[in-house]
């Protein structure tokens, strides 16, 4: 039908050529912000997935961060019970050149001079009270600390690390409490402040024995933690690379497909844009029939 007010053709053309502009314009702003979902309304259950997934991935890198100041713990634990272990091995040494009976009585101090160097450095890294460890002051900074963290006093809960990204996934590090046992007999002083136990002591030799035992057990439990922390820590990393993957595939535009359909848009918009301008052209048809008449 041949008319003039109403131009269908036109009308048709301009709505797809708008369409296809809009399309064109989403697969822009796609390749320009380098995500599929510009907005929400592109992918809305996707954005809400991806939002979840990136709310998980921001907790398990938390946790993975928490494990690794929990793995330097351990390592610092362990480095101060090392240097422990020396100690009382040369008290060891110590003990047994004192019983030596050719010994004059100025070898004997210096042995004991060495022996009370040894016990202060023992002294002040496990640290205490008065009360717990004697003495006429208080160590309350001992050397075995880690970030304001004291490391060889009481602690029978130990420390709670969470190593996962629920509230659930926690694990605890056993307490080195090294103010007890052998150990205090090494480094107890009296009201004075001299150590109660030196270099001739009856037994020395059980008692850093015994000593040593409590070290080595002490640094077989943290090493049993350290190891499920390295466990927890490589876990969290694959975690994290999944949900990372995850959230690519629903966010991240494919460059590749994504340049295709540009080129496809375009041509649709240029041929959409000839097509309109040729619908305008119908009506000339009908003034064509008017000047013949």
């Amino acid at each position: 039908m041949s008319v003039i007010n109403t131009n269908s053709q036109a009308l048709a053309a301009a709505r797809n050529l708008t369409e296809n502009q809009e399309i064109l314009g989403r697969s822009l702003n796609r390749l320009s912000s380098g995500s599929k979902i510009v907005k929400p309304s592109d992918d809305s259950a996707g954005l809400a997935v991806s939002e979840k997934l990136s709310a998980q991935d921001r907790r398990a890198t938390a946790a993975a961060t928490n494990v690794q100041n929990a793995i330097s713990l351990v390592q610092t634990s362990d480095g101060f019970m090392s240097g422990m272990s020396e100690i009382l091995t040369r008290m060891s040494e110590l003990a047994i050149m004192a019983s030596d009976n050719t010994k004059n009585s100025d070898d004997l101090a210096l042995y004991q001079k060495e022996f009370e160097g040894l016990q202060q450095q023992l002294r002040d890294t496990i640290g205490g009270t008065t009360a717990e460890i004697g003495g006429t002051a208080d160590v309350s900074s001992p050397i075995g600390s880690y970030n304001g963290v004291e490391l060889f006093g009481p602690n029978p809960t130990g420390t709670t690390i969470r190593i996962g990204d629920t509230v659930t996934q926690t694990m605890t590090i056993p307490g080195s409490n090294l103010r007890q046992g052998a150990m205090l007999s090494l480094i107890q002083q009296d009201a004075t402040g001299a150590f109660t136990t030196s270099v001739q002591s009856s037994g020395l030799v059980a008692t850093v024995t015994s000593g040593l035992q409590e070290v080595a057990e002490n640094r077989a439990a943290i090493g049993g933690a350290q190891s499920r922390l390295e466990l927890a820590a490589s876990t969290l990393q694959i975690e994290h690379e999944n949900l990372t993957s995850a959230i690519s595939r629903i966010r991240d535009v494919d460059v590749a497909e994504e340049t295709t359909h540009l080129a496809q848009y375009n041509i649709l918009v240029e041929a959409g844009t000839a097509m309109l301008s040729q619908a305008n052209q119908s009506p000339r048809t009908v003034l064509n029939l008017l000047q013949s008449s």
